[in-house]
């Protein structure tokens, strides 16, 4: 979806595909309350007593209208992004690493970035002390290798684009 696709009061699907209730629309984001709960109480307002959830730029493009347009959508960015996917075992490894530090700086592990020396896309999954300094760890999907990368530095990297993506694939498939 577009930011000016919604409105006060409108109903959509959010990336994990539950159903949200738009709230406020401000000018680059929009506040929204997780449709969850049976008791319809929950969503009387403002103000609310279920928490509203700020959707960026990038959590507003994952959006919906319908379950059936979600599912269209991912079904072509499976088909056409190129992106190898995380096998069960990578999963598992990234999420135990997640809650076995903790990082408190989350918003460094919400976007991939690009490797500016070889194109090689960096899927952050968690954050751990050394020292003083922050690192974070990193999986490469299209090398299926981990990597680990001072934060200071990690943050400076471009994040990765779909085109940026689709060019690792293509590179990966050519070699």
């Amino acid at each position: 979806m577009k930011h000016a696709d919604f409105h006060i009061g409108l109903e959509f699907v959010g990336s994990a595909g539950f159903r949200w209730r738009c709230t406020d629309v401000g000018t680059r984001t929009i506040l929204a309350i997780h449709l969850d709960r049976g008791n319809p109480h929950w969503y009387q307002g403002p103000p609310y007593i279920a928490k509203e959830v700020v959707f960026d730029e990038h959590e507003i493009e994952s959006c919906h209208l319908t379950q059936d347009a979600a599912l269209v959508a991912t079904i072509h960015e499976h088909n056409s992004s190129g992106h190898p996917g995380y096998p069960a075992e990578v999963v598992r490894q990234m999420l135990e690493a997640r809650h076995a530090h903790r990082y408190p700086n989350h918003g460094v592990l919400r976007f991939d970035r690009r490797r500016q020396s070889d194109g090689e896309i960096l899927h952050p999954y968690a954050g751990r002390k050394d020292g003083e300094d922050w690192m974070v760890e990193l999986y490469l999907p299209f090398q299926g290798t981990y990597d680990v990368m001072p934060e200071r530095d990690f943050i400076t990297l471009p994040r990765a684009s779909a085109k940026d993506v689709r060019v690792r694939a293509d590179q990966r498939r050519d070699a």
